[in-house]
């Protein structure tokens, strides 16, 4: 009976008409998430920063050795399910320079693969904020993720994935940082930043001093703080590419077309530039032609004729 009391008495525990202990709502689910962060072969130092500055953020996620495949992505569904775990956030590499996101919601889906660029993690010295770790974070969603029906899916798996649960486990019962979700120019700026509470001093406010003086201030009265944001890191930008209605695999149900794909910036740029090289030889060459012509061209250059020469054996 003792075991029976010591169940029925945990916080949580369901009584006989099938109410949590503590809560008066009959059959209310508790939010259960937890983050599976792997990443592939060939990231580089940066993209690992990156994804170790994620895991301590989130105290409901379990960080695993690299993953091998990047054809094979639906074996991390069993590898989500051997851990126990309803999300994944994977990080692949590509040819050591870009670096691709993949936030799937195990085992339906959906699943959406962003690509990342402007990585900055918490180690730079320009992020002088700071937070408890496993804390929970407010997040803030720009009004532009309600207007589109594919930001609409984005936006509920950032909730599930960077939404740390109430009780979760390692996390700590407090909120002192907020992380902010833009949208700009079709990309999503993601900052995260301290909320920091600074007591106001008293050269600062004027109106303090002429209360304290009248005695009109009370001795219980809670002290004004100034609230400000100071950016802690990791901060990044996501180009959403496709969204896929299962878990790693599936119907694309929305495709970024104005996407354009790094290698083939690289090839423009690598275009770009054989093609100035290309004008400049021509003129070159158009200039001589012209200096011959007009025999300006050195005497020596002049009687130096090829025997071997198209224009010396069909003349």
């Amino acid at each position: 009976m003792a075991a029976v009391y010591k169940t029925l008495s945990k916080p949580g525990a369901k009584d006989a008409d099938g109410d949590k202990n503590g809560s008066g709502t009959p059959g209310a689910k508790r939010n259960k998430q937890k983050v599976l962060i792997l990443s592939s072969r060939g990231v580089t130092y940066r993209h690992r920063h990156l994804l170790n500055d994620l895991a301590a953020m989130l105290p409901h996620s379990r960080k695993d050795v690299k993953f091998d495949s990047k054809s094979k992505l639906y074996q991390l569904n069993e590898l989500a399910e051997l851990y126990n775990c309803n999300n994944v956030m994977f990080f692949e590499a590509r040819k050591g320079k870009d670096l691709y996101i993949w936030f799937s919601k195990v085992p339906n889906g959906p699943t959406v693969k962003f690509h990342a660029q402007n990585l900055h993690t918490m180690e730079e010295l320009h992020f002088t904020g700071n937070c408890l770790k496993g804390s929970r974070p407010v997040l803030s969603f720009d009004l532009a993720f309600e207007q589109e029906p594919h930001l609409k899916v984005i936006k509920e798996l950032f909730l599930h994935m960077f939404g740390v649960p109430q009780g979760a486990r390692k996390s700590k019962p407090f909120i002192d940082h907020v992380m902010g979700f833009s949208v700009v120019d079709g990309k999503i700026w993601i900052r995260n930043y301290e909320v920091r509470e600074v007591e106001k001093t008293k050269g600062e406010g004027e109106d303090e001093k002429e209360a304290d003086k009248a005695g009109k201030t009370k001795a219980g009265s809670e002290k004004e703080t100034d609230v400000s944001l100071v950016e802690i890191g990791p901060r990044f930008v996501l180009t959403p590419i496709v969204i896929q209605e299962g878990a790693f695999g599936g119907p694309i149900i929305h495709e970024n077309k104005r996407f354009v794909s790094p290698n083939q910036v690289r090839s423009d740029l690598r275009r770009s530039k054989a093609g100035r090289h290309n004008a400049r030889a021509e003129q070159q060459r158009d200039h001589l032609a012209k200096r011959g012509n007009l025999g300006l061209l050195p005497s020596g250059a002049a009687k130096t004729v090829d025997a071997l020469d198209t224009r010396a054996v069909f003349a």
